[in-house]
């Protein structure tokens, strides 16, 4: 029994041991869990923290706002601020599928109005996905002195940022951002480097005062104002707008804008008070369009070209990455200005100036040249000259249609209901011999020369008029050439002071007003007020007729000439020929007819009582040539004449005939003729044949003298069976008493013969 009590005793000293030992084992394992005591806080903080995190929550939806983590936390005990370390703030999306990630070194969190400011450098990265890396480059914006509203998400500063985005990067001072709105504004001296994608790309500089980034219309604006710059071209203006598409900025707008854009070949200046702008995937503009007071100048090395109007659209096709201009329309008052500008070996030409409601310009290829200009409305284009020589012209018409050469040079233009205006050139206002012209029709077309740029022709149609002065034309279409001469063509007729021409055709020099007339020639012409200047071939208070073949006019028709089948009148008298030539120079007053010559005068008494009772006498003269001296007021008839009046008939080689001073009762005073005469007159009772070399005729009393060196007449009474014959050297009768003297050489004295007719014969 003691051995086993003592194994026992032994067992629970055992035991008692084991639990001893477990017992101190399991005391270090619970003295190892207890948490330490902590360090006794500062004494102006009220709670300090590590690895502390705040999430804010929509408390209606339940959904998470924001979530704020730190390192580290301590809050101030006389302060409702948290001060963080190594901060994350990631601000949601409604959709919760986004977020904008904040990372700032330190920062403090108020706790009454859950905002977060940072002091130091803050990096923004926007629109984050919640799982896996984002799809393009994020937007990064750095700044500092941002404060962040952890209920709205909403960062604020007014310190320098800058910023990184998938298209480019910039900076500003002072930046708003409001996930809410998903807004960004750049407050002040901003600047971004905008790289397009595309092909092409060429990069833009976006300069302003103030920018605004409307994430949900995809917008940028620029105010108060804004410039942007691709390379060579520069816009700006105020209150400017870029509209973006997937991120590429397909328009702008702006007001008060005004824009460059210059290349080697030519320089584009444009300004509007409204002005939108179109560009493509590669950045380069295709279309400018320009509202209210709107302008373009478009610059080479030959021209300037100005337009202006209340609308004015440009539109340009791409060149690599280079926009080149193709079109430009323009509506409302609008205005094209084409200046040429001096080149060597050139002369200035005219400045063209187009007016009209609406315009449309096309380029050549290359955007450098104009290749046409139309017009949609009624319009006006006006010729300033830039040399002495050069004429202001106007034209109103419809349709314009204007025609480029090289160089922006003119190179034809065309319209309809066409009316021009031509005032005189310098030169010729010095000159003082020219007069504003103008002129009508329902087509128009000019054409320049290529070389000098100057007008070569103008071409009219459909009821032409023309005026200068007292000097009209009408006709169904005309041209004038370079030299200013018109060709009126198609039932063409000219007028002025002096007369009237109506022909087939008329070329007429505008400068002189030369005209030459052909086909079915009729023209008048007016006597001289002072009729000591009128011509008395013709009676010379009457208008002067005349039909031709063709009529050539010089010196304001002071000098004529009618060529075939020429025929001239006033009132009764005629002078007919092949070829009739009028020189009414002071110095001259020369009338000259040629083939085929007739001349027709018509007497009868000027007293009125006697003109009643009295019976007309013609005299008809034929002759191979014809001229007139009004000085000696002689009419000198060759190559064969023949004169005939009643009862008388004198054939010659040359006819010389004196017309009476005017007011006469008749209009041949008298008339020599020589060269193998010929007379052969005719009364009541008998006729005479006479021959000689020499003969004249005096009207006043009938007397006629044949001379010669040895004279012939044949006389035949009609009641005695033989003629009777009288010779001699000289002969003279009277034809109003049959009272005949005839002259020998042989005898002392004349002989005479009178011959007693029977009463009534």
């Amino acid at each position: 029994m003691r051995g086993m009590r003592w194994l026992l005793l032994v067992a629970i000293a055992v035991i008692l041991g084991a639990v001893a030992l477990k017992y101190r084992a399991q005391k270090r394992i619970l003295a190892g869990m207890v948490t330490p005591t902590p360090a006794a806080l500062a004494a102006d903080l009220s709670a300090s923290s590590q690895h502390w995190s705040y999430r804010n929550k929509d408390l209606k939806t339940g959904r998470i706002i924001a979530d704020i983590d730190a390192e580290s936390m301590e809050q101030p005990t006389d302060a409702s601020r948290v001060e963080l370390k190594k901060v994350t703030m990631k601000i949601y999306s409604k959709l919760g599928q986004t977020y904008d990630l904040v990372k700032s070194a330190a920062a403090s969190f108020n706790t009454t109005d859950r905002s977060l400011y940072s002091q130091g450098e803050v990096e923004i990265t926007l629109n984050l996905p919640i799982e896996g890396a984002p799809a393009k480059q994020p937007t990064v914006i750095k700044s500092s002195g941002v404060t962040f509203d952890s209920n709205t998400g909403r960062a604020d500063t007014d310190q320098p940022s800058s910023f990184v985005f998938e298209k480019g990067d910039g900076k500003a001072t002072g930046a708003t951002y409001d996930p809410t709105t998903r807004q960004l504004e750049m407050k002040r001296d901003v600047e971004v480097h905008w790289n397009p994608p595309g092909k092409n790309p060429k990069p833009m500089k976006i300069e302003a005062a103030g920018l605004s980034y409307h994430e949900t219309t995809s917008e940028i604006w620029l105010k108060p104002w804004g410039k942007m710059t691709r390379e060579a071209t520069i816009v700006e203006g105020n209150d400017v707008v870029v509209h973006l598409q997937d991120q590429v900025i397909r328009q702008v707008t702006a007001v008060k804008a005004h824009g460059t854009d210059d290349l080697p070949t030519r320089k584009l200046r444009y300004a509007a008070d409204e002005l939108a702008m179109d560009f493509d995937d590669d950045g380069v503009a295709r279309t400018i369009n320009g509202n209210r007071n709107a302008n373009l100048v478009s610059t080479t090395d030959a021209s300037e070209t100005t337009v202006t109007g209340d609308h004015v659209d440009l539109s340009f096709d791409a060149n690599g990455h280079e926009a080149v201009l193709t079109r430009v329309a323009a509506n409302g008052n609008s205005v094209i200005t084409a200046k040429p500008l001096p080149v060597p070996g050139r002369p200035l030409t005219e400045t063209h100036v187009l007016r009209s409601e609406a315009f449309e310009m096309k380029m050549r290829p290359g955007g450098r040249e104009i290749e046409n200009v139309t017009t949609k409305t009624p319009g006006k284009i006006e010729f300033l000259p830039n040399l002495p020589a050069q004429h202001h012209r106007v034209i109103d018409g419809n349709n314009f249609v204007i025609a480029y050469g090289d160089k922006n040079r003119v190179d034809s233009f065309k319209a309809v209901n066409a009316k021009t205006q031509t005032d005189p050139s310098a030169d010729e206002l010095k000159r003082k011999n020219r007069a504003v012209s103008y002129t009508t029709s329902r087509e128009l077309e000019v054409r320049f020369d290529p070389k000098t740029g100057h007008m070569s022709t103008m071409q009219q149609s459909g009821d032409f008029s023309y005026q200068e002065a007292d000097r009209r034309a009408r006709s169904a279409k005309a041209t004038m050439d370079s030299d200013n001469v018109i060709l009126l063509d198609t039932g063409a007729r000219i007028s002025d002071s002096t007369g009237s021409t109506a022909a087939d055709r008329i070329h007429m020099d505008q400068r002189t007003g030369d005209f030459t007339a052909e086909g079915n020639v009729n023209s008048t012409r007016m006597p001289d007020k002072d009729q000591k200047k009128n011509s008395e071939m013709l009676s010379g208070d009457a208008p002067l007729q005349a039909t031709a073949r063709k009529m050539d006019s010089r010196n304001r028709n002071r000098t004529i000439r009618y060529e075939g089948d020429a025929h001239l009148w006033q009132g009764a008298n005629r002078i007919q020929a092949d070829v009739v030539d009028i020189d009414r120079e002071k110095d001259k007053k020369v009338l000259v007819a040629d083939g085929h010559v007739i001349t027709n005068l018509w007497e009868e008494p000027k007293d009125e009582a006697k003109k009643k009772s009295a019976t007309p006498v013609l005299t008809e003269v034929h002759a191979a040539h014809m001229v007139y001296t009004e000085e000696t007021r002689l009419t000198h008839y060759t190559g064969g004449t023949q004169l005939t009046r009643p009862g008388l008939q004198v054939k010659s080689s040359e006819l010389r005939a004196f017309l009476a001073e005017s007011g006469a009762d008749s209009r041949v005073e008298k008339a020599y003729a020589d060269g193998a005469v010929e007379i052969f007159s005719s009364g009541k009772d008998r006729t005479r044949n006479g021959t000689g070399e020499h003969a004249e005729y005096y009207t006043g009393d009938q007397k006629v003298i044949l001379r010669g060196p040895w004279v012939k007449m044949v006389e035949k009474i009609f009641t005695l069976p033989e003629p009777k014959t009288t010779e001699g050297s000289e002969l003279t009768y009277y034809a109003n008493d049959d009272k005949m003297i005839v002259t020998s050489d042989t005898a002392a004295k004349p002989a005479q013969t009178r011959i007693i007719r029977k009463k009534g014969k």
